[in-house]
C-alpha cells in the first residue's frame, strides 16, 4: 500500500472511532472522512468498497450526511450514477456538526429541564406532602443546570456568529490571558 492511501485509510479509521464523541455513528464518520480525503468523488459503490459497510449502511449514511449538509450529490454527464463530495471547509464542518448536536442533544434536556421546573412549581403544583428543602434542592440543581446550558449555548453562539477568523481571535485573546506556568523553586 502506497503511503498516501496508508495515510487515508488512517485518518477514515481514526475520524470514525472520534465520531462518537460528536454524536454520529462510526460508518457516517467514516464517509465522510473518506470523502473528505478523496480529491474526486465517488460514487456509493465506491465507498462500499473502500469501507467494506453494505449498500443499506452506505446509503443511510450518505443520506443523513447529505442532509445533514456535510457532503453534497455530484453528477457526472452520461453516468446515472451519484456521486457525492465532502464540504472541506472545516469551519463549516464544525458548525454543522455542533448545531446538530445542539438541536438533537442541547434543547431536548433544556425542555425537559423546564418541564421539571414546572412539576415543582408551587404556584401549578401542590408541594405540601413534600419535604421543602428536597424540593428547594432540588430546584436549585435544575436551575443551575439550566444557567449553565444556556450560558454555553450562548457562548456557541458567539463562537459561531465569529467564524473562523474571530475564532483565532479568541484564541489568541486567551492566551493572552493564561496563567503564568508554574514557577520552578530550588534552582
Amino acid at each position: 500500500m502506497d503511503p498516501l492511501q496508508e495515510a487515508r485509510n488512517l485518518l477514515v479509521r481514526r475520524w470514525g472511532e472520534m465520531g462518537g464523541y460528536w454524536g454520529i455513528n462510526r460508518t457516517m464518520a467514516e464517509i465522510y472522512a473518506l470523502l473528505f480525503v478523496t480529491r474526486e468523488s465517488l460514487c456509493t459503490d465506491q465507498i462500499m468498497d473502500q469501507l467494506k459497510i453494505s449498500r443499506g449502511n452506505a446509503s443511510m449514511n450518505v443520506r443523513a450526511l447529505v442532509d445533514w449538509g456535510l457532503i453534497e450529490r455530484v453528477h457526472r454527464l452520461g453516468d446515472r450514477k451519484e456521486y457525492f463530495k465532502a464540504d472541506t471547509d472545516v469551519w463549516h464542518m464544525f458548525e454543522t456538526i455542533m448545531r446538530e448536536r445542539r438541536r438533537r442533544e442541547v434543547e431536548p434536556i433544556l425542555a425537559t429541564l423546564q418541564r421539571c421546573t414546572e412539576l415543582v412549581n408551587p404556584e401549578q403544583a401542590d408541594l405540601s406532602s413534600l419535604n421543602d428543602e428536597d424540593v428547594d434542592e432540588f430546584r436549585r440543581r435544575v436551575s443551575e443546570l439550566m444557567t449553565f446550558l444556556t450560558t454555553m449555548g450562548t457562548l456557541f453562539e458567539m463562537v459561531l456568529e465569529s467564524g473562523d477568523g474571530g475564532m483565532k481571535s479568541l484564541v489568541q485573546g486567551f492566551s493572552n490571558i493564561a496563567p503564568p506556568a508554574p514557577s520552578k523553586t530550588g534552582a
